[in-house]
C-alpha cells in the first residue's frame, strides 16, 4: 500500500516534496471497513492488499489493535501522535457495535457534528487536532462543506531523538540542489562516526539508515545524480525491506539538511484513482456505521508532521564524541533531493521525498 500510494502521489505532484503515514491511512481505511459493506468494503480491502480468503476481517482488525498498542505506546524518547477521527453529522446516530469496535481495535473516535453550520463545525474539528497533537497541526481543514455528512480524518505527528545526535555547532549553511540548475540554501548538520550505510546496485542509491531511541529508525534514500526517476519507478515494499540487510556500520562523514515536512492530502482523490470509489459516491454502504446505506464519506483528510534536526526533534541535548576506527570515511552528502522512510520493526509509519527542504 505505502509504495501504492507514493506513486500515485509522486504522478500528480512531480516538483514538490511529499510526506505521509501509510500506517496512519491504512489504519483510517481499515477502521471504516468495521462499519463497509458490499462493493464499498471490497474496494477498501483490496487497496489495502487484504485478501479475504487469506485473512478474516476479525484478524485484521485484531492486527491493527496490536499495531495502535506498539505506536501508541510510552516509549522514552519517541513519541508518536496518531489518531483517526469520523466526525458524523449530529442526525445520524452512529451504531452501537460500530462505536465499541472503533473504540476496543482502533482506539478511534466518532463526533456528533453539525456541519450545516460549517464555520463553526471548522473551528471545533481544528480545535480537536490541535490539542491532540500538542499544537503541531492547526487548521488542519478550510471550506468545510456545509453538506457534510461524515469527514473521516487521520493525523499523525512524530516526536522522536535520535540514538545519536549531531553536534549543532557542526550545523552550516549550504547549498542543495533542488533540480540540476536551482540551489536554495539550508542548514546542513553534519555527522561523523560509524553509520549504517550500504550502497543499491539496483536503485543506483546510497542508503544511510539512523535509529531513533525507541525503536524506530530512518532510513534516508539518496539516489545517484540524475536518477531519482528510475528510483522513484523501481521502489517496492520488497526492496525496501531489504535495505536493513544491505546496511552496515562504516565509518561515514554524513550531511544532512535540517527540515520540517507537512504533508497534507485529500484523500478521496488519490485514493479513488487506487481503486477505493464507492465510499466517497453515493454508492457507498457504511451501513454498518449509521444502519442505513445512503451515506458516504464526503471528505478524509489526512495530515502527517516530521521535523528532522540535529537532537532528532525539539529536545536539546549534550553531545558525546565517538570514537571512529581508523578507515578512511566516505562523504555521503544530502545535498539533493532524496527519499526518506520511517520505520518501527517492520512498519512503515512516514514515507516522503524531499525536493526542496
Amino acid at each position: 500500500f505505502a509504495c501504492c500510494f507514493y506513486k500515485e502521489i509522486s504522478s500528480r505532484e512531480n516538483s514538490g516534496n511529499i510526506f505521509f503515514s501509510p500506517l496512519s491511512i491504512s489504519t483510517a481505511f481499515a477502521m471504516l471497513t468495521l462499519g463497509a459493506r458490499s462493493d464499498t468494503l471490497t474496494q477498501i480491502l483490496k487497496v489495502l492488499s487484504f485478501n479475504p480468503r487469506d485473512i478474516s476481517e476479525k484478524e485484521i482488525h485484531e492486527g491493527y489493535r496490536q499495531l495502535m498498542e506498539m505506536v501508541n505506546r510510552k516509549n522514552e524518547g519517541l513519541q508518536l501522535n496518531m489518531g483517526n477521527v469520523l466526525f458524523v453529522l449530529d442526525r445520524l446516530k452512529p451504531q452501537d457495535k460500530f462505536l465499541n469496535d472503533l473504540r476496543n481495535f482502533y482506539e478511534g473516535e466518532a463526533y456528533p457534528m453539525n456541519f450545516k453550520r460549517a464555520d463553526q463545525a471548522q473551528v471545533r474539528i481544528n480545535e480537536y487536532v490541535a490539542e491532540r497533537t500538542n499544537g503541531k497541526i492547526k487548521d488542519l481543514i478550510n471550506n468545510l462543506d456545509p453538506l457534510t455528512e461524515i469527514l473521516l480524518i487521520s493525523y499523525i505527528y512524530l516526536n522522536a531523538e535520535w540514538e545519536k545526535p549531531f553536534d549543532p555547532k557542526y550545523t552550516k549553511k549550504s547549498k542543495f540542489f533542488v533540480d540540476g540548475k536551482r540551489a536554495v540554501e539550508v542548514p546542513m548538520m553534519f555527522g561523523i562516526g560509524l553509520f549504517n550505510h550500504g550502497y543499491d546496485e539496483q536503485l543506483s542509491s546510497t542508503v544511510v539508515q539512523m535509529d531513533y531511541k525507541g525503536g524506530a529508525s530512518a532510513f534516508f534514500i539518496l539516489p545517484d545524480q540524475g536518477r531519482m526517476k528510475k528510483l522513484e519507478k523501481r521502489l517496492s515494499c520488497e526492496r525496501m525491506s531489504r535495505w536493513r540487510t544491505l546496511v552496515s556500520k562504516r565509518s561515514v562523514n554524513l550531511y544532512l539538511p535540517k527540515f520540517t515536512l507537512y504533508g497534507t492530502y485529500n484523500l478521496k482523490n488519490v485514493l479513488y484513482k487506487m481503486g477505493i470509489m464507492d465510499v466517497f459516491t453515493d454508492k457507498a454502504d457504511l451501513s454498518g456505521i449509521t444502519g442505513q446505506p445512503q451515506h458516504r464519506i464526503s471528505q478524509a483528510i489526512h495530515k502527517a508532521v516530521v521535523k528532522v534536526d540535529e537532537t532528532g526533534t525539539e529536545a536539546a541535548a549534550a553531545t558525546g564524541m565517538e570514537i571512529v576506527p581508523m578507515s578512511v570515511p566516505v562523504t555521503v552528502k544530502f545535498d539533493r533531493p532524496f527519499l526518506m522512510m520511517i520505520t518501527m520493526k517492520e512498519t512503515i509509519l512516514f514515507m516522503g521525498k524531499i525536493v526542496n527542504p
